[in-house]
């Protein structure tokens, strides 16, 4: 199988996260970080981000085992991205403790000249000013993935809007497609987003699966896998990314590389962290993509 590049920008953090079901300190974390783990079963990705001197040596390797190339991953003085999290009792919403930012601030993410001939560029949630300073910096007109989220809306979104105009495939989730489009009106704002740019966006719901719209007027849903205990939410829509990426690279359908994501996803809200994810094996990745198929 002929497997295709893919060039990925995420941050990576260490996470503090609380959930009903303890407190973890520390763990790895970051929307580059769940997307590249997710994506390295099938396919390695060339990692663009930046980490502290403090990021701690097991991190660094699992990175390292976890992508192609760690050639555009910065280590500057300083600290290491953090950021914490407080799940409710539902699972689904969250509250944020704090963000410190640290060598984080003042990144501008640079592609080497060995990177910049990307198959697939998968934008992980990250400010869209640096999704559109490696779009610049590509050279060839690669197949573009963006994530979102609600804060860029709320305060770059003119940054965004420019992000979307290139963007192949939109990954968003329900509320932030209604803050997108200011529209309640799920059909309404789907038609609004694509005329901004997109040919495909995929709706993440969450508990409640994923569903595709394209401009064609296609549209379908994906469910979830039964995750009989959700221990950490904390991932879940970067692990999605990662496979749907990692699919896409090795030429399966988008129908297939969804099935695919949404099976990272499922794994990745079993343990704390990246932990389910980075030990996952294809047989039970496939297991549960049968599972998928026919239910």
């Amino acid at each position: 199988m002929n497997k295709k590049s893919i060039l990925l920008l995420g941050s990576i953090a260490l996470d503090t996260i609380k959930t009903k079901y303890g407190t973890r300190k520390e763990l790895l974390g970051g929307s580059a970080t769940y997307a590249a783990i997710a994506s390295s079963p099938f396919v390695k990705v060339n990692l663009v981000g930046i980490i502290g001197n403090d990021f701690p040596v097991e991190g660094e390797k699992i990175l390292e085992e976890s992508c192609n190339s760690t050639k555009d991953l910065v280590i500057e003085e300083g600290e290491t991205f953090r950021w914490g999290g407080e799940y409710h009792e539902n699972g689904d919403d969250r509250d944020t403790l704090f963000t410190n930012l640290g060598v984080f601030e003042n990144f501008s993410p640079k592609v080497s000249s060995v990177n910049s001939n990307p198959d697939f560029i998968f934008l992980a949630n990250i400010h869209p000013e640096l999704q559109l300073s490696i779009l610049k910096q590509c050279q060839k007109k690669a197949t573009v993935i963006t994530d979102s989220m609600n804060l860029w809306i709320d305060i770059a979104r003119d940054s965004l809007l420019d992000v979307l105009e290139q963007t192949d495939i939109l990954l968003i989730n329900r509320s932030e497609v209604y803050d997108l489009t200011n529209n309640r009106n799920m059909d309404q704002s789907i038609s609004q987003i694509l005329e901004m740019g997109p040919k495909t966006i995929i709706v993440k719901y969450g508990s409640n699966g994923s569903k595709l719209y394209n401009h064609n007027g296609v549209s379908y849903s994906i469910g979830v896998i039964n995750v009989p205990k959700v221990i950490d939410p904390t991932g879940a829509g970067d692990s999605y990314g990662g496979g749907l990426v990692s699919g896409l690279a090795e030429g399966l359908t988008i129908k297939d590389a969804m099935l695919r994501g949404t099976v990272m996803a499922s794994l990745c809200i079993e343990n704390f962290g990246t932990e389910s994810i980075y030990s996952a094996n294809h047989n039970i990745i496939n297991e549960r993509i049968k599972i998928l198929s026919n239910s």
